[in-house]
């Protein structure tokens, strides 16, 4: 790649000397401080700030325990290599340097907003109770809740070493005390409690009371087990989390248990980060990093709590009433389910008169439940095939799902190594197959991520296909948190890719051959770089040239190689990232092109996008412009083919997005985010409001109207 001279901010962001590619893992943290933000900007209801400040804890748990590890995991490949290049260790190794550094400053900014919000909750009647000491407003209350939840569960004291710290599971609290006594703290007990009510809590002067497990074991562990007034010292570990199955020499029937063998190793993973709180000696912390074969970068103090990520119990315990009183959440997103869905008997009709697209939250996920419900009441159905990658244990789909394998084929392929929701795979897989649903489990070393759906009906004595194809799982719950668009189609050509997809993954083969569809790891990445390139091909010529693409994240050199190029051609791009983002945008002669924004709002962002002007060709895809996307998951992409959806994405969702002045940040040439300011005057755009909007509009004015 051609080497350019870079502002002096940029350098120590960069994977590489020299190379316009940003660190991913660096890219990633900045996206964790703009969730930050969020928790910090007072235009946002109080509660929703607790919220994002729980999610950048919980993203930075997850952080620690795939990419971090992954990156300790290359450090001690590359110091292990006999070879006189030591330059690639050096490399990684002050890459991680710069992660650790950042962390470190990026948890004394949580701690805060901690701070912030524990005072702002305080006047509207949530005390979240922090160590508080006998005759304080809150102790007895919390001493209350200590013994009644948390001390039976408590086993008693055991003699301390410190080699017994590598009993310690991937994220569990280990309590330490002076007379050489410890606890290991069960993981079942939650990281922040509500106090039992004794009244309404709608009055004038309401008492919430919350705790942080942590502060109860600070102050009234010792005590409880009359091992005197003082404080312990409280550990938390995180352990390399990442799972790694080959399911490709197994046979069907012992993937499940090789899954659950394998969920073991999460849980004594080589360590990765230790943090700490409470009476903690500078010895201590010498002799664990030593133990646990650390370096001092990575051992950390609590932002305040270790338990950061627990304030999702705030959000969530909070009665509802209460909360709607004092205007501490969004007011309730009213969804809606379209038209077409809304009597049963009618939607095949439906879908075979027009393509319907479905824009969640905005539109209720009760719509696809509603279509696979009409398929298994419906004697004309001969089959319903589905993905499955997060579903959660509640959903409406898997009863349907079960009470239609009585009457008609039901096949379901699930993968059972979906980050984090293995054990949850597992369970929906027994209850599937029991009750009749034939189930297959994944592709070998490739993780099944692809979200489609197909029901095939017999009408006039053939069978006709109805597809549904989706940038998100099949999940109701995340689909009111998330955003992602879906397509219901009755195109023929469609559903026999459809149908080609499903037969060849139940025999255990990679599909390729494909009218429509765009399946990685064969072929998404080449089409890609062929689209690119055809628009570069048509700003040399003078011709009209734009992309745009929406994704979570942007980090693939060559998809990165080939913007640049297309916009050093005069291709315009713009790029909807809302996580990492690898490309440097507004480079002169680089990138001058290229535009970047993230947009984080109330609903995490999760719809994929791409759309090339000059071939007029749009996709939907549950793809990002990642390698593991492009080469180590089977993934679809889907073509817009109605005229009315495409239109619909192009001149109404992009622009959306893309003139978004509220929730969106922009990346500068630097390699920092800021703020975006309104091109017209007096006029700001909030693309999640405008879109919710809409829906309630019933799409109003647009061409889904």
């Amino acid at each position: 790649m051609q080497q350019f001279r870079f502002l002096p901010t940029l350098p120590s962001l960069l994977a590489a000397p020299e190379t316009p590619i940003i660190h991913r893992d660096l890219s990633w943290l900045q996206f964790n401080d703009r969730v930050l933000s969020e928790a910090r900007l007072t235009g946002n209801p109080l509660l929703e700030r607790v919220k994002f400040l729980a999610i950048t804890a919980s993203n930075l748990d997850e952080f620690f325990m795939i990419r971090l590890a992954s990156l300790g995991r290359s450090i001690l490949t590359h110091r292990r290599k006999d070879q006189t290049d030591k330059s690639t260790y050096r490399h990684l190794s002050r890459v991680r340097s710069s992660i650790l550094e950042i962390v470190a400053k990026f948890g004394a900014k949580q701690g805060e907003a901690l701070d912030i919000l524990t005072s702002e909750l305080e006047t509207v009647g949530i005390h979240l109770v922090r160590q508080a000491k006998p005759g304080d407003p809150g102790y007895l209350v919390g001493k209350k809740i200590f013994e009644e939840e948390v001390l039976p569960r408590l086993s008693p004291p055991e003699p301390f070493a410190v080699s017994k710290l590598s009993l310690l599971e991937n994220l569990q609290l280990g309590a330490v005390f002076k007379s050489n006594l410890w606890f290991r703290i069960p993981k079942n007990i939650p990281s922040v409690l509500l106090a039992k009510q004794e009244g309404p809590v709608t009055t004038a002067a309401p008492s919430l009371y919350f705790f942080f497990l942590d502060d109860l074991l600070l102050t009234h562990l010792g005590q409880a087990f009359r091992l005197g007034p003082q404080e312990p010292a409280l550990l938390r570990l995180t352990r390399d989390g990442d799972l790694s199955v080959d399911l490709e020499e197994e046979d069907t029937e012992s993937i499940p248990d090789v899954v659950r063998t394998s969920l073991t190793s999460r849980e004594k993973g080589r360590p990765v980060r230790l943090q700490y709180t409470g009476d903690v000696t500078e010895a201590m912390l010498n002799t664990c990093m030593n133990t646990l074969k650390l370096t001092p970068g990575q051992i950390f103090p609590a932002a305040g709590t270790l338990l950061v990520h627990g304030l999702w119990a705030v959000t969530q315990q909070t009665p509802k009433e209460f909360a709607a009183q004092r205007g501490l959440l969004h007011p309730a997103l009213n969804t809606t389910t379209p038209k077409p869905f809304r009597v049963s008997e009618k939607i095949f009709d439906e879908v075979k008169a027009q393509d319907l697209l479905l824009h969640h939250p905005y539109d209720s996920f009760e719509a696809f439940v509603a279509w696979v419900q009409a398929a298994a009441r419906d004697p004309n159905v001969l089959s319903i095939e589905q993905t499955v990658y997060r579903m959660d244990t509640l959903s409406p789909v898997i009863d349907v799902l079960k009470a239609a394998a009585g009457t008609k084929k039901v096949r379901v392929i699930i993968e059972l190594r979906a980050r984090f929701d293995e054990l949850n795979n597992l369970r929906l897989a027994d209850e599937l197959r029991k009750a009749g649903v034939e189930v297959a489990f994944g592709f070998g070393k490739l993780k099944l991520h692809a979200k489609i759906a197909l029901i095939t009906r017999k009408e006039e004595g053939r069978p006709v296909f109805y597809t549904h194809l989706s940038t998100g799982n099949y999940n109701a719950a995340t689909a009111r948190q998330y955003t992602d668009l879906a397509v219901l189609t009755a195109n023929q050509d469609i559903g026999a890719d459809a149908k080609h997809f499903f037969d060849c993954v139940f025999r255990g083969q990679l599909p390729t051959t494909f009218k429509q569809l765009v399946v990685a790891p064969t072929r998404l990445h080449r089409r890609l770089l062929a689209l690119i390139q055809a628009e570069t091909d048509s700003a040399q010529k003078g011709l009209p040239a734009r992309i745009v693409a929406k994704a979570n994240a942007l980090v693939d050199e060559q998809v990165i190689e080939s913007l640049y190029k297309a916009s050093q051609a005069g291709v315009k791009v713009d790029l909807i990232i809302r996580g990492a983002c690898s490309l440097v945008p507004g480079i002169k002669g680089l990138s001058e092109n290229i535009r970047v924004i993230s947009v984080v709002d109330r609903f995490l962002e999760h719809s994929r996008l791409y759309y090339f002007e000059g071939s007029q060709v749009m996709y939907l895809s549950s793809a990002d412009w990642m390698p593991r996307n492009f080469f180590s998951r089977l993934e679809l992409a889907f073509p817009i083919l109605d005229p009315r959806l495409y239109r619909f994405l192009k001149d109404v969702v992009i622009p959306a997005y893309m003139n978004d002045t509220i929730k969106a940040r922009e990346l500068t040439h630097q390699g920092t985010w800021k703020k975006r300011t309104s091109r017209t005057q007096n006029k700001s755009v909030r693309s999640q409001l405008f879109f919710e909007q809409l829906a309630a509009n019933e799409y109003r004015g647009t061409p889904l109207e």
